[in-house]
């Protein structure tokens, strides 16, 4: 458990250093998913571990819950178990809603369904970059964010991540046997600082994309853009409607 959830908090700085690009000029990340989209191997080698580990992680959690209430089928009579926090007795709860935010996120900008993006075909959102059309994912992540239940949803993921993580960086240390009475508070301050950190910097994403602080006028170009794509692609079809 401890070792597959540290694996996946280097996954999460390492895509949260991806994504702070956005708050740069549009080629910069652009450039960044072209740069990944054109490792193909590489890309589905680093999505197939990805899955492995969630795998394992969630179904080591699911595992240790049953355990845990099997050892103890009685409730305690005074309530919840002394000493738990509520971090802890939410881990699996809050597990499972970033899984389900997980799925919703590859299917937002990695498939790019437009049923659930509130704006339109993301597939159809395209840039030059050194005289390639490639996807535009700057305009993509800038509408996708301008969604206000989009941004909504966003925020209360990384929230939930930030309650999972600020008790399972610390839970590590104590099942990799590095808990003392010295360290240990000192831990659970670096687990908190951590886990805001990385609540902070993922959130400034949708927030700042929301109150438009960053990449509105492009934003609307690219709405404009999606339309008239839209409008193009409708034509035809209309036009033997009438016939």
């Amino acid at each position: 458990m401890a070792g597959t959830g540290a694996l996946l908090l280097l996954f999460v700085l390492g895509h949260l250093i991806g994504n702070l690009q956005v708050f740069g000029p549009p080629e910069l990340i652009n450039h960044y998913a072209h740069f990944l989209q054109s490792k193909p191997l590489m890309v589905w080698g680093a999505r197939l571990g990805l899955l492995v580990i969630v795998v394992l992680h969630v179904t080591t959690a699911i595992q240790l819950s049953a355990t845990n209430k099997a050892a103890r089928p009685v409730g305690y009579a005074g309530g919840e178990a002394y000493g738990a926090g509520w971090q802890s007795r939410y881990m699996l709860m809050t597990g499972l809603v970033i899984a389900a935010f997980i799925a919703y996120h590859l299917a937002h900008f990695t498939a790019r369904i437009p049923a659930i993006n509130g704006v339109g075909d993301f597939t159809k959102m395209k840039t030059v970059l050194d005289g390639q059309t490639v996807p535009d994912v700057y305009a993509m992540v800038v509408l996708g964010f301008q969604v206000w239940w989009v941004a909504g949803f966003y925020v209360i993921a990384q929230a939930l991540l930030f309650v999972h993580l600020s008790h399972g960086i610390a839970s590590a240390f104590q099942s990799f046997g590095l808990r003392d009475h010295v360290w240990w508070p000192r831990i659970k301050c670096a687990a908190l600082a951590v886990s805001a950190a990385l609540f902070i910097g993922y959130v400034s994403i949708p927030a700042a994309i929301y109150m438009r602080i960053i990449g509105s006028e492009y934003g609307e170009k690219a709405k404009a853009e999606l339309r008239a794509a839209t409008l193009l692609n409708a034509a035809p079809a209309q036009g033997k409607e009438t016939k």
